[in-house]
């Protein structure tokens, strides 16, 4: 696998956009990414000098279907600091 296989998509949220205000990107990644390989990742996908990155894995959520309780699969997230000066554009910051 290479290490563009690794970030999976951006995440788009209200509290994402707050974050990408100070500098710091969230994304979804693949279950077996570590800290090292991310911040490899980034650094390559967009010429970015990434500072920090900490990783979280969120559980899935159990849903209702009639009867039947099913739990929703779980995933991995990354969140990206970068150094001050550098921004990806991807998020459509000012």
């Amino acid at each position: 696998m290479s290490l563009f296989d690794l970030i999976e998509s951006p995440v788009i949220t209200e509290k994402s956009t707050l974050l990408a205000e100070r500098g710091q990107y969230v994304f979804a990644v693949r279950d077996s990414a570590s800290k090292a390989s991310v911040k490899e990742a980034v650094q390559k996908a967009y010429n970015v000098t990434v500072r920090e990155v900490n990783i979280i894995n969120v559980r899935g959520k159990l849903k209702r279907y009639g009867a039947r309780i099913t739990q929703r699969p779980g995933w991995k997230k990354a969140v990206v600091t970068l150094k001050s000066g550098d921004k990806i554009e991807l998020f459509g910051n000012p």
